[in-house]
């Protein structure tokens, strides 16, 4: 059987879902946070933390033309797996592979690069302003 998971590669996949799908989608992406951070490390309660609400986001939003900014860069690891990122988030945090902070090279719909909190509200006036 194929995981909804492995149907999403942005946003627009995220919107076809149903609403039983996205409570799937969000166990799916849950044990895939599990499995890669008990191998590679890195931050699992900030992540796992904000499932639904990034879920909720990339299903209301369409990115990357709507921002999302993190005020934790590192509860970014559901949204890495929306975009696209599923198929090398086996190397998360590893040399050569994908940050665990969003980063505007690994994907247009990370907005700027970002890491621990504080940066948030800064930048999100900053692309606010004209």
């Amino acid at each position: 059987m194929q995981k909804i998971l492995d149907q999403i590669q942005d946003s627009s996949n995220v919107k076809k879902l149903t609403l039983p799908e996205l409570e799937k989608l969000c166990a799916e992406v849950r044990q895939v946070i599990l499995e890669t951070v008990s191998r590679c490390g890195g931050h699992l309660a900030s992540n796992l933390g904000v499932v639904e609400l990034t879920v909720a986001l990339h299903y209301v939003f369409s990115l990357p033309k709507d921002k999302v900014v993190w005020d934790v860069g590192h509860q970014s690891y559901t949204h890495k797996l929306l975009t696209g990122r599923k198929d090398g988030f086996d190397g998360l945090r590893q040399y050569g592979g994908l940050s665990g902070f969003p980063k505007r090279d690994e994907n247009s719909c990370d907005v700027f690069d970002s890491g621990h909190s504080g940066t948030s509200i800064s930048s999100a006036l900053g692309m606010a302003k004209p």
